[in-house]
């Protein structure tokens, strides 16, 4: 199956991936919409909330869903992925969107706040957008993930708790995770997969070009029959040139 790949300039990349978010939701004002954090969609999230500000999209029709979220964070800790979603999108936007699904990490069964999430991503993602792990994950799907893998709490790869710990400020390291299962990112009507920095271009490459496998989650994204990866220049270095 043949990926569609955009490779962009560094400087372009964050608002260009906006506008073309901004330019779904103006189509399809009622988009439900699974969305990631962490560091690569940050800049993206910075340029659609001034997008909002300035009148040129609204999400107050538009379903967000959350894609992961930290275990054993405390409510409201800066780190946790409910917290960075509002604070760099969700709470810059007027209108509100319609709604905005997070995950339960407080209650007393982790388990079945995954099933309630389950349930929710069920009734249908229209677009989902990914980022990419250093060590091949998306969301919390780790090496060792299955592409029908449901909706789950999964134990945090030690590479992956190093990270919220180091850039995210996530102290003490979380415990571990809900998120979305491949399986149910794979019934999506279409995913993005974001990409940047040349410290990303090896697993990116190794995604895309290499047999799938558990070792890179994001490899199983190629069975997707709409998949599309947005990439900056350094993350593509080494794609092979029919890819770039």
């Amino acid at each position: 199956m043949t990926i569609r790949v955009s490779v962009l300039p560094t400087a372009a990349w964050a608002e260009t991936v906006a506008e073309d978010l901004a330019r779904r939701v103006r189509a399809e004002p009622g988009l439900r919409v699974c969305l990631p954090t962490g560091d690569t969609p940050s800049p993206v999230y910075a340029a659609l909330s001034g997008k909002a500000a300035r009148g040129e999209v609204s999400f107050g029709e538009a379903t967000i869903i959350l894609l992961d979220e930290y275990l054993g964070l405390a409510p409201g800790h800066p780190a946790r992925c409910d917290a960075r979603l509002r604070r760099e999108l969700i709470d810059g936007l007027s209108p509100q969107p319609a709604a905005f699904h997070e995950i339960d990490a407080d209650g007393p069964d982790d388990d079945e706040a995954a099933r309630r999430h389950d349930a929710i991503a069920a009734g249908g993602l229209d677009l989902v957008l990914l980022g990419l792990g250093g060590n091949g994950h998306v969301g919390l799907n780790e090496p060792g993930s299955r592409p029908e893998d449901p909706t789950r709490v999964v134990r945090i790869a030690a590479s992956s708790r190093d990270v919220a710990v180091e850039r995210y400020g996530a102290d003490p390291p979380p415990t571990g995770g809900i998120t979305l299962g491949i399986g149910r990112l794979l019934e999506a009507r279409e995913l993005w997969l974001l990409v940047t920095g040349e410290s990303k271009s090896a697993i990116l490459a190794r995604a895309l070009e290499r047999p799938e496998g558990p070792d890179c989650p994001a490899s199983y994204l190629r069975r997707h029959p709409n998949v599309r990866v947005i990439a900056d220049e350094p993350a593509a270095i080494r794609l092979a040139a029919g890819a770039r």
